[in-house]
Order: structure tokens, then C-alpha cells, then sequence
């Protein structure tokens, strides 16, 4: 039994050190839904801010060494911010992860960014990508992550297959522009903004795409982005199959795109997630970035992302301890209780003890929660930030 534990700590401790997950920049910013904002006194109201948040979540989980840069809303000036960035690289010990255009906010975008029937705005779509893939060049970022909003209301309002066509051509000009070590992610999501037809609806459509882009191109897999009840493990094992897995916005949803955090309402799902990544080759795994996509308008901003990140954490080491040459064997006898309880009896195991004493030894808080509590650090930036939110408030209204 002693053997068991020792060999279980192992397995959880190397899990644990090459595990990473990417913090998304707007997750400390005031966020709300399509009826309003949200604000929170210490939210982050500058990039520097957002970087410093970033950095306190590093620094209390050991996980998260990159955060996920928005085009419009970090790099306001495009490539002639790109120094100030890497001013605060350095300054917080974080580096800018992937980098997100931004396809859907400008009012031109009504009907459509890369698949709108204008050429004019197809090309301004293009031109904004290009922007952003010399932003991640210079920066060093290896993805460029796409989500594209395109799509339709109304049944015969558009033709959906020419806006196949135009996606192809202005996803494959970016992907021409990407540099070595870069790659596109294209993101898929069933509806919302759009309610007829979305452009890139799921992940067949987002692969093909992928596929007619180049070898550069994978696909990116948002958890909240899915029908009520679909196996995502199984898309999951299907794009690791086809080489195709670039890595995924983890969130989680009790009815549709929620926004929630991570392991809130299904835990079991992420640690199915995390099974078939472990249980795929190495250089597989390595190609798969994990990052954290989520809109968490109730909780605290850091509390939630340091939440977020512990709890990944404890779902991947749960994963990392499934027997797999057990299971194998169960599996191939169909030995269905067997292999069932094989299974699940690593997602049961309560991990917290091992995962604290990982920490302990990596020189991390023991308790990552805990110790921001008792840092100051939220009530500290409440203070320094309260007046400029309170002021967002007037403004908004």
C-alpha cells in the first residue's frame, strides 16, 4: 500500500511540473452579459494591471507562466504597442501567451468579418489578422487564436456557401503570413451572435478549414462551445487522432455558452478531457495548450482565476493517476464495471494532500487561496482601482 501512495505521488508530481494553463487577459478586466456590466472595484483597468493580476496568479499556482493577449482590447495601437508589452514581460515575470483578434465588435462586422459579402471589409478582416500575426511574431507568441462571430438570423438571407469560399481565402492569406513556431487556432462555436447559421458551427467545420489553411492551422476547442449533452472527449480524441488538436479555451456551462469556471458545474467532464489528452502520445500532448476562457461576473477576478487553476490542476492530477494498462486490458476483455471502476476511482481520489505537497516542495503556497486571502492583495488593488470602476459605472450608464 505504501508502494501504491509512492507511486501515485510520482505520478502526480511529474503530471504537475509539465503542466501549464494559459490566463486569459479580459478574465481580471469588468466583464458582465449582452444586458450590462458587471463592475467590480478591483478589477483590472489597464493592460499593466491585467499583467500584475496575472502575475500574482502565477506566482500562487506555479501553472500559469503566460497570459492570453486581446488585440483591441490590450494592444489598442496594434504593433506600436508591442514594446510596452514587453515592458511588462519583464516587469511581472509573464509572458504574452496567445494573441486573440478581434472579428466581432466593430460595428462593420453586422454581417460578417472574413465571410461578409463586402470585399472591403473581408479585406479589412484580413488586414487586422495579418496585424495580429506580426503582433505574435515580435512578442514571441506561438497561437493566434481565432474566433469568428460570422453568421446569419434568417434562413435565405445569406448564401452560405459562397461565405465558405471567403472564409477559405482569408483564413488561408493568414496563414501564409504566420512565421516559424507559429500557428492559427480556429475556434468553432454551434450559435450566438449568431441564431440561423454560424460560419465555423463545429469542429468538422473548423477542421476542414484548418486543413484547406495549411499545416500550421489546428483546431481550438472552447468547452462551453457545444450542444447540451455532446461527448467532447470524443471530438477530443477524434482531433488528437487526426493531428489536428491545437488546444482549448477551458470554461464550463450549465445550459449553453455560460462562461462559468472551470470544473464548477461538471468536473468529471474536464477530467474525461484530461484522460484522453494522457492517454495520447507524447509529442501529441506537447502540441495541446491548455488556457483558461471564462467570465466570471460574480466572483472576485483573481479569487476566480486562482480558483480556476487550482482546480485544473487537481482534475489533471486526477487524470495522471488512471491506470492505463489496466485499463486497457478491462477494456479489450470488455470487462464494462471493471474497466468503469478502473476509471472513475482515479477522478474519486482525493488528490489535495499529493497536490500539497507538490507545492510545499516547488516552494508554491501550500494553499493558494488561503494565502491570497491573507496577502491583502485584492483588498490592496480594490483600493488603488475603486475610484477609476466607480467611475466606469457613470460611464456605462
Amino acid at each position: 500500500m505504501a508502494t501504491d501512495r509512492a507511486r501515485e505521488s510520482e505520478q502526480v508530481w511529474a503530471a504537475l511540473d509539465g503542466f501549464r494553463i494559459e490566463v486569459p487577459s479580459w478574465g481580471f478586466a469588468n466583464t458582465g452579459t449582452r444586458f450590462g456590466k458587471f463592475i467590480q472595484g478591483g478589477a483590472a483597468t489597464t493592460v499593466e494591471e491585467k499583467f500584475a493580476d496575472a502575475s500574482e496568479v502565477n506566482k500562487l499556482t506555479g501553472a500559469s507562466p503566460t497570459v492570453a493577449l486581446h488585440v483591441l482590447w490590450d494592444l489598442p495601437g496594434g504593433k506600436a504597442d508591442v514594446p510596452a508589452i514587453q515592458a511588462l514581460e519583464k516587469k511581472y515575470g509573464v509572458k504574452s501567451g496567445s494573441i486573440n483578434p478581434n472579428l466581432f465588435q466593430d460595428a462593420e462586422y453586422k454581417y460578417g468579418s472574413i465571410a461578409n459579402p463586402s470585399s472591403e471589409i473581408r479585406k479589412k478582416s484580413l488586414d487586422h489578422l495579418l496585424d495580429s500575426v506580426e503582433i505574435g511574431r515580435e512578442l514571441g507568441s506561438k497561437d493566434v487564436s481565432m474566433w469568428i462571430a460570422d453568421g446569419s438570423n434568417y434562413p435565405g438571407t445569406q448564401s452560405i456557401r459562397k461565405r465558405i469560399g471567403w472564409m477559405e481565402e482569408v483564413l488561408g492569406a493568414t496563414h501564409a503570413a504566420l512565421g516559424d513556431g507559429q500557428r492559427m487556432l480556429v475556434e468553432y462555436k454551434p450559435f450566438e451572435p449568431a441564431f440561423y447559421h454560424t460560419d465555423i458551427a463545429d469542429w468538422g467545420m473548423a477542421l476542414e478549414l484548418a486543413r484547406k489553411a495549411g499545416p500550421k492551422a489546428k483546431v481550438l476547442v472552447d468547452t462551453g462551445h457545444h450542444y447540451q449533452g455532446q461527448n467532447i472527449e470524443q471530438i477530443v480524441a477524434w482531433l488528437l487522432h487526426a493531428g489536428a488538436l491545437g488546444g482549448f479555451h477551458f470554461n464550463d456551462r450549465k445550459y449553453a455558452d455560460d462562461d462559468l469556471t472551470l470544473g464548477s458545474i461538471d468536473p468529471y467532464q474536464l477530467f474525461r478531457i484530461f484522460h484522453e489528452i494522457l492517454s495520447s502520445s507524447a509529442s501529441d500532448q506537447a502540441g495541446v495548450a491548455f488556457m483558461i476562457d471564462q467570465s466570471h461576473n460574480l466572483k472576485g477576478k483573481v479569487e476566480a482565476m486562482v480558483q480556476s487553476v487550482v482546480t485544473a490542476q487537481e482534475l489533471y492530477a486526477r487524470a495522471a493517476l488512471v491506470d492505463r494498462v489496466r485499463l486497457a486490458e478491462l477494456q479489450a476483455e470488455c470487462r464494462l464495471v471493471e474497466a468503469e471502476e478502473c476509471f472513475r476511482g482515479a477522478f474519486w481520489q482525493d488528490v489535495r494532500p499529493v497536490v500539497r505537497a507538490w507545492r510545499e516542495a516547488r516552494g508554491l503556497p501550500a494553499d493558494p487561496l488561503k494565502t491570497l486571502a491573507e496577502s491583502g492583495y485584492v483588498e490592496r488593488i480594490t483600493r488603488e482601482r475603486g475610484s477609476r470602476n466607480a467611475q466606469s459605472v457613470s460611464s456605462y450608464a
